[in-house]
């Protein structure tokens, strides 16, 4: 007989949403929204949807494999995990544990999905990534500003007067905020959106602005040196509570208006209405990941913070600089399952630089990788440096649920459960405040097990099995236990599904900011020079570097798809994928191409191949190319983007990508 049990969304995405899933005869029916879940009300995306069919796919990996010369054969899991414990074991003594890179990545945001840290740690130490594929420009930025990157809970948007969407497409990325934003808007709130695109929540926008890609920062700027001429920069926050607006003052006074105008391709007027607009308390800014994807990215970020400190919208309601929360991920004992401190030796690599790092590497070298949680081969920038590297290794071990284009390179293949298939709780640091409890619903197909399991077989193999001697519950319970100390239980956890954390709805209304002077800082003082805000622009522009710009004219940017998270969903969707090239309408006028021509799009790294789709109200000489979509249809779009790191080390410069586009007969 069918019921209909309680879950959680799994996936790295802005809403974190609860589940009703019907489950009959230990197989997964149907997924579809818990109407009693406090934010996401009943409504989940189609990505949410397809979990049912990846659970169910007869395309799972349902065995251990191992590649023997060059075909993969089924092993049994005594003989996997005993001949990469021997492997583990030789490299440690012989090289010293740094030989082992771990890649990991966010395709699953159980907390338990952190054991993998754990194990390692415990193992020695190995390799690990720093940095982030996704946010991890604008995260630092946001540090150096404030202190950290807190959001406001998402209700506090209806006190808003006006609302500024800016590179954030929230109808693909963030369906709940999108219906926030219409409520907001029927009681009287002005939505505003500043996109190189026009999308789908720029439809529902009282005023739309375009604005060249990359140059948002820049544009920030404009709009502060407006607010400052007209004199409408909130004065009492500025003197009281904050430091180094004269380097701002300084800087604004070194470019022109019409400069401004030019370079981000904004009229004069449009940058004026703007000033006037957050000047217009309380106006709330909500940030996309995309306009920090570039080499100016931190520096973007922080112009835009600037802008919203300037103006007085910091620590108001129906204010904020909003562009994460990491106060709800901080509400967790990660430490506590982590076990940082045990281990003896340490490296880290740039996520984004992952490959050449280990092509580079020395003392050790790299002689195994382990990728938990990711497919690098396609959504690591620069694929045909990340096949070389990930090729170059002795031993290439992938914990997955299907053949990805990472799996298809490993050694060893081990399979793993999907969420319906555990227990884990989940939440997410990008929207809402609140976090899921996803039990396990059904029995896990074939021989998978959880990447729990895999750990704990591998560390008693290895000598320190007692260090994962704890049962699933307690090992969530582990994670909650500062919680625990507010009366928040994992008893009533399970017992409720959801339970909202104890966040501060409203940062920094205190004024206390988390910077080393307490203040806001418009020049982070424990960065020296580096701290001052610049006017930067991209690497690859015209206005830094003319010459490649002549031989590739076109921005490309890749953005999130809208029915898979990242690269997870496409082998699953009813119709295989074709790789579809989106161009402005000047791009179709200048190349005489129409809708489904097949074309190349090309630069010094790569090339890709797919099918012309003409958008509408594009910015002039704009590219789209949805990212994760796998080498068998098409992709990956990373065969053309850069591994270069943001200006402060810690983001990725995906946008920041230069093109050309030509038809093939």
């Amino acid at each position: 007989m069918a019921e209909i049990l309680k879950s959680a969304c799994p996936l790295n995405c802005w809403d974190s949403c609860g589940f009703h899933v019907t489950v009959e005869n230990n197989k997964i029916i149907k997924v579809e929204g818990d109407p009693s879940h406090p934010i996401t009300k009943g409504k989940i995306c189609g990505r949410g949807r397809m979990l049912e069919t990846r659970t169910n796919s007869p395309e799972r990996l349902l065995h251990p494999l191992k590649k023997v010369n060059g075909e993969f054969k089924q092993i049994s899991w005594d003989q996997a995990l005993d001949e990469l414990a021997l492997k583990l074991k030789e490299i440690k003594d012989q090289y010293g544990s740094t030989a082992v890179l771990h890649s990991h990545d966010y395709a699953n945001n159980g907390i338990l999905k952190n054991l993998d840290q754990r194990f390692f740690n415990r193992y020695g130490g190995v390799t690990e990534i720093y940095g982030s594929l996704c946010w991890g420009a604008g995260i630092e930025a946001q540090k150096w500003d404030f202190g950290d990157a807190y959001g406001h809970e998402p209700n506090d948007v209806l006190h808003s007067k006006n609302i500024i969407i800016w590179g954030r497409n929230v109808a693909r990325t963030n369906m709940h905020f999108y219906e926030m934003l219409l409520e907001a808007k029927k009681r009287g709130a002005k939505i505003l959106v500043i996109d190189p695109l026009f999308n789908a929540t720029a439809k529902i926008a009282d005023k739309y602005i375009s604005v060249k890609p990359g140059m948002d920062g820049l544009l920030a700027a404009g709009i502060i040196k407006e607010i400052l001429r007209l004199g409408l920069e909130d004065r009492d926050f500025i003197d009281q509570h904050t430091h180094g607006f004269r380097d701002v003052k300084k800087l604004i006074a070194s470019i022109s208006l019409e400069k401004v105008s030019k370079m981000t391709e904004v009229p004069i007027e449009t940058i004026q209405f703007l000033a006037e607009v957050f000047a217009d308390r309380p106006t709330s800014t909500f940030m996309g990941l995309g306009l920090q994807r570039y080499k100016n990215g931190g520096n973007t970020i922080r112009l835009i913070d600037a802008l919203v400190a300037i103006s007085g919208n910091i620590g108001i309601s129906g204010g904020g600089a909003n562009f994460a929360n990491l106060q709800v991920g901080q509400s967790f004992d990660v430490a506590n399952l982590t076990l940082g401190s045990r281990k003896s030796s340490h490296r880290e690599f740039s996520i984004m630089k992952q490959a050449e790092e280990v092509l580079a590497a020395v003392d050790p070298e790299i002689k195994m990788i382990f990728v938990t949680c990711g497919n690098p081969l396609t959504q690591v920038p620069d694929s045909s440096i990340v096949e070389k590297a990930f090729s170059s290794v002795s031993t290439l071990v992938v914990v997955e649920q299907f053949m990805t284009d990472t799996a298809r390179l490993a050694d060893y293949i081990l399979p793993t459960t999907t969420s319906f298939e555990e227990d884990d709780f989940y939440y997410s640091s990008m929207y809402h405040h609140y976090v899921n409890y996803g039990p396990k619903l059904v029995s896990a197909p074939g021989e998978a097990k959880s990447d729990l399991w895999i750990w704990t077989q591998l560390a008693e193999r290895l000598g320190f099995g007692d260090d994962f001697n704890y049962s699933r519950e307690q090992w969530l319970g582990m994670a909650l236990q500062s919680l625990a100390e507010k009366g928040m239980t994992l008893d009533q956890l399970k017992e409720r599904h959801t339970l909202e954390l104890p966040v501060k709805p409203i940062p920094w209304s205190d004024f206390q900011f988390k910077t080393p002077s307490g203040k806001y800082e418009f020049t982070s003082m424990s960065k020296g020079d580096e701290g001052k805000l610049k006017l930067a622009v991209p690497e690859e522009s015209k206005w830094s570097n003319p010459e490649l710009a002549e031989k590739f004219p076109y921005n490309l940017l890749t953005i999130h798809p809208l029915r898979s998270n990242h690269s997870q969903n496409y082998h699953l969707f009813p119709k295989a994928p074709e790789l579809k090239v989106e161009v402005a309408e000047n791009i179709a006028a200048d190349k005489h191409l129409k809708n489904g021509d097949f074309v190349r799009v090309w630069n010094i790294r790569g090339e890709v191949k797919g099918y012309i789709s003409i958008l509408p109200k594009v910015h002039p000489n704009t590219i789209n190319i949805d990212e994760g979509i796998w080498k068998s249809f098409g992709g990956s779009v990373n065969n053309l983007t850069s591994s270069r790191e943001s200006d402060n080390g810690l983001g990725s410069t995906l946008y920041d990508c230069l093109v050309n586009l030509e038809k093939i007969n």
